[in-house]
């Protein structure tokens, strides 16, 4: 007891400035075996601990506190007091403990998903995520963690707010290759489909020295929302994606690929047909609803086909060709197109006829000049940070002893000064 009671008096005391809180981490790491072993006695000193003046402290004490087995019960209790810890505490402090502060949040998520209640962890782990790292470039492992609380409690604005910021910096690989997989669900979940096929074509270019079951669930959805947002899929994997990715992923994927190959056909109901030869494939990997949606978007492309032929064209042509039910079919979906802008056209309710139009943007308003200097600015940033990763990266130790020992494979009295290509 008189040992606890030290310490406590020594974290009030050492919490005060920078120099201070040096001594202070060092002698929480010394202790932190021992409080581990006095986890079960430790939370009643909590309240003794200011969570935002004592956050360093409290930090370590709570991670102890939870760090064995926890019944419901216990995670009843504790979830709120790591919830407000969390929300409350001094970003500058918990990233002197970076580490023990990623523990505790993983625990907070595991006591959530405990109890079957994510949404109680969506907020705290918004929080969480924006304190950790000293830049929004930089990806933590609670971004996953966070998105897949997000998932499960459907609050997907919530994890499309993190979506949007540009990371540079990953610590380990496995968090990009969920961050990108959680945030691609998330996207097609909010109908974002062209920001879910960034995210998931990164898990897929990804290098990797093994395939892994994200890449290869990654891949299924990556050829799904192809289908839907682009109407067309194309095996071939970009250069830069891994040999490995290139050779296996397909093998994994047949179902898929021959659900693209029948689409491409045009043909509804040979696509109807084969869907329902594989509904329980799709069903058990959990994306009947993205295979349905196919489908549904078949229609639309093959309306989007007509304009390329036609100038005029009646409602019941339309339903005929595309194979829709009724005229009254073909006209909601020509209105749900020309609602979207994926089509130009007008309706005339008198004799049912559909006039397809040309593009009206002439990209000349104030509106779209903003838009595209908009786009040009935030080019030029990325053009500077990815030449500053450049020289960075050119400097760093590791690299400059990988690319030695590759210079000694080849004459490079025949290549340039500086190798093109090599495996890190």
């Amino acid at each position: 007891m008189n040992s606890v009671e030290s310490l406590i008096a020594q974290i009030q005391g050492l919490s005060s400035n920078i120099l201070d809180m040096t001594v202070l981490i060092n002698l929480l790491k010394n202790a932190d075996d021992w409080l581990h072993t006095e986890s079960t006695r430790l939370t009643p000193f909590l309240d003794q601990l200011d969570p935002v003046q004592h956050s360093l402290g409290y930090l370590y004490l709570l991670e102890a506190c939870v760090s064995g087995p926890i019944s419901k019960e216990q995670a009843n209790t504790m979830l709120p007091t790591i919830a407000r810890f969390i929300i409350s505490c001094d970003a500058e402090q918990i990233r002197l403990a970076s580490d023990k502060f990623v523990t505790l949040c993983k625990k907070f998520k595991d006591l959530v998903m405990l109890l079957e209640t994510p949404i109680r962890g969506v907020a705290p782990m918004m929080t969480a995520v924006r304190k950790l790292p000293s830049s929004s470039e930089h990806l933590t492992p609670l971004h996953p963690d966070f998105l897949q609380l997000c998932l499960l409690a459907k609050c997907y604005k919530a994890g499309f707010s993190i979506l949007e910021d540009h990371i540079f910096e990953v610590d380990q690989p496995r968090d990009l290759f969920l961050y990108c997989y959680y945030g691609g669900i998330i996207c097609i979940g909010q109908k974002r489909f062209q920001k879910a096929l960034e995210l998931l074509h990164n898990v897929v270019t990804a290098p990797m020295s093994t395939i892994n079951a994200i890449a290869v669930e990654a891949y299924k959805k990556y050829i799904l929302v192809s289908l839907i947002h682009h109407g067309q899929f194309s095996t071939n994997l970009p250069k830069y994606a891994s040999s490995v990715a290139q050779r296996n992923l397909k093998n994994f994927c047949q179902a898929y690929i021959d659900l693209a190959s029948s689409y491409n056909t045009g043909n509804i109901a040979e696509l109807e047909t084969y869907v329902q030869n594989f509904r329980e494939k799709f069903e058990s990997d959990n994306n009947l609803g993205l295979v349905k949606q196919v489908t549904s978007s078949m229609y639309k492309r093959n309306i989007q086909r007509l304009t390329q032929t036609y100038l005029t064209l009646s409602l019941q042509d339309i339903a005929n060709t595309v194979r829709l039910n009724s005229p009254k079919d073909a006209e909601m979906h020509v209105l749900q197109m020309i609602q979207d802008g994926e089509i130009y056209a007008t309706i005339n309710q008198k004799d049912g006829m559909v006039r397809f139009l040309e593009d009206p943007e002439q990209y000349k308003t104030c509106e779209m000049i903003e838009n595209i200097d908009s786009s040009i600015q935030r080019i030029m940033a990325l053009s500077k940070k990815l030449t500053a990763m450049d020289e960075l990266m050119s400097c760093d130790p590791l690299y400059l002893a990988k690319a030695g020992r590759e210079r000694q494979r080849f004459d490079f009295d025949d290549f340039d000064s500086v190798p093109q290509r090599f495996n890190i």
